[in-house]
Parts: C-alpha cells; structure tokens; sequence
C-alpha cells in the first residue's frame, strides 16, 4: 500500500495534547483539526499554527468556521496547500499524489466514516474532510486523519466514500486539496518571531465588534427558527455557533500559552481569559439544549454576557502586552461599507 507515513498505525497512533480528551472542546472542526495532527506527525508544532484564531468574527448565522490560513501553513511550516483538480476518477488522483508524497485532503460523507460511530456513520450524512495518508485500491484500504486522530478503514465502505469499484462514480467530484511539503519549517526563536508576526496581521483583522455581543443581539432570530425546526436541527446549529466560538477561543488560548513558554511576557490574564470563555461557552451549549427541550429561552442573552466581558477585556490584555493598536483603520473602513 503506498502511504506517505508508512510508520503510521491506528492501533498506536497518539494524538496531539490539542485534542486530549480532558479538555472543554476536545475537537474544534474537521480542517482545523486534521491540520494540528498532520503537524504533529510531521514534527512541526500545532500551537505556533493557532494565530488566525483572533480574526473569528461572528457571521450572521454562524461564527467563522477557522482554518489555517494559506499563508500561515507555508511561511512557518514549509506547507504548499493547493487545489486539486479531479478530472479523472478521484482514485486515479489519490494513487499519483500518495505515490508523490502529497497529502491529499477530500471532502466526503461522514455516512460512510467508522470513526463517526454512534454520530452519523450509517445513520445520517455530513460532510467533513479527511487527509489520506494511505490508500490501495486492491484492497479497497484507506488511512486516513479526521478531527482528533488517525484511522484506518476497507472494504465496502471506502468504495462508498471514495466513488469507486462497485459504487458509481458520483456527477460532480468532491473538493479535493493537496499538500506539499516544500520546506522544513521554522523552528525555535525564527518561529516564535513568525508566529508573533501573523499574529500581528490576524489582529489588524480582528471583528470591529465584540462577536459575542453580535451574535446576543442575533440569537432571538436563531431561536425562532430553532422553534420551528425538528430536534436534530440542535446539533449542526450549536456546532456552528457555540462550538465553533467556544473551540476558537480554547485554541487562541494554547497560542497564546505557547507564546508565554516562547518568552513572552503579559499573557497570564489573556490565557485565563481564553479558558474562562472556552468554559463559558460549553456551559452555554447546555443551557441552549435545556432551554430549547423546555421551551424557555428568555434566560439565554444574558447568559452570554460574562463570556462578552471577558472578550472585551482580552482584547485590552492583547494591545497591552503585545503592544497592538487598539483603534485602526480597518473599522472606518468597515464602517463605511
């Protein structure tokens, strides 16, 4: 079987402290998180990948769903990640880029993915993204990374996944990327200096307001939709605003302990900040499934605002300590369009 990390087992594979079960968000969303395990098998350090998240606004109907950025994954790790393009099957792909080295990250349905037992695998469909590491068609065998760990799968199910053998080839291909690894990476004080850097510029893109009061004054809209909807509307709903905010902040917090164990000075307060919303937010996710099986919800906003004080009060911690501007022109120009 050709495999880019032939060493790689599912039986002993350890995932990154990232995603230890202990934490309050173990798992953030599929690309973010196949992203700190692929770092961490290729030596490079995760923690020092986390800057972008300070720019996670609130969108509306969703906070932003975080990955890390292009520019992010090539200047500090030496990571070219490219688009795809499938115009053969999607195995014929898979075959040239494993052979080639390249890491191949597919969108696909977690229907068909055995490490979503007990969450949609053969019970509903979902759309996530894996990144192969291994694959032979013969065999129908496929490893392959996914949120929080490595996992190996055959058979019939991984024709289902991938399109091929017994299964029709799907109308449209799944979005498809690779990775080449162009360069070692940066490492120790060149890395802290470059981690700083983009943390810098995903500054200057912060939201222009608190993202948790945004999506307090937008959250009686959700309900009412809520309301309206079947049950199983909870779980992608919570995924993509308490979720997504609360894992954010718990990563924006280990950049910022990384830092700290780097030499930077005056981030205690904002790495107690970034745990105490973290918490806040899977509390948050409780009283939501409470109050929505109830049918009170009147108690929700407010439930937000410690969690929006100590955003603001983050903020204030970051200009001081990494001496950033608080007021840019980003605003004016946000405000003008």
């Amino acid at each position: 079987m050709a495999a880019i990390f032939p060493q790689l087992s599912a039986a002993t594979y350890r995932r990154h402290g990232l995603h230890d079960a202990g934490r309050a968000w173990p798992e953030t969303n599929c690309h973010t998180d196949l992203f700190i395990e692929l770092l961490h098998t290729l030596g490079r350090e995760p923690a020092a990948a986390l800057g972008m998240t300070l720019a996670q606004d609130f969108e509306g109907d969703q906070f932003t769903f975080f990955k890390i950025p292009n520019g992010d994954l090539d200047g500090l790790f030496g990571l070219d990640l490219q688009e795809l393009s499938i115009y053969r099957p999607l195995v014929d792909h898979l075959e040239e880029q494993v052979a080639r080295g390249r890491i191949v990250l597919v969108e696909v349905d977690a229907h068909f993915l055995p490490d979503t037992q007990g969450v949609t695998y053969r019970t509903d469909h979902s759309k996530t993204t894996i990144a192969v590491n291994s694959f032979d068609r013969t065999t129908s065998s496929l490893g392959y990374f996914h949120n929080a760990g490595y996992f190996e799968m055959e058979g019939a199910d991984v024709e289902h996944l991938l399109g091929f053998g017994a299964v029709p080839t799907p109308l449209l291909p799944p979005y498809t990327e690779f990775v080449k690894v162009v360069g070692p990476g940066l490492s120790g004080r060149a890395l802290k200096d470059a981690a700083l850097a983009r943390l810098a510029s995903h500054w200057a893109r912060r939201p222009a307001r608190n993202p948790v009061l945004a999506y307090r004054a937008a959250m009686q809209r959700h309900l009412d939709w809520l309301a309206t909807q079947p049950a199983s509307s909870f779980h992608p709903y919570a995924f993509n605003t308490a979720r997504q905010f609360g894992a954010n902040i718990a990563l924006l917090g280990d950049h910022l302990a990384w830092l700290r164990g780097q030499g930077v000075a005056g981030l205690d307060d904002a790495v107690a900040a970034c745990e105490a919303m973290a918490n806040g937010m899977k509390t948050f996710q409780f009283l939501l499934a409470r109050a929505l099986a109830r049918k009170k919800t009147d108690a929700l906003a407010a439930a937000l605002d410690e969690t929006a004080g100590q955003y603001d009060r983050l903020m204030a911690e970051l200009a001081e300590a990494l001496r950033f501007p608080m007021a840019e022109t980003r605003t004016l120009i946000r405000a003008a369009s």
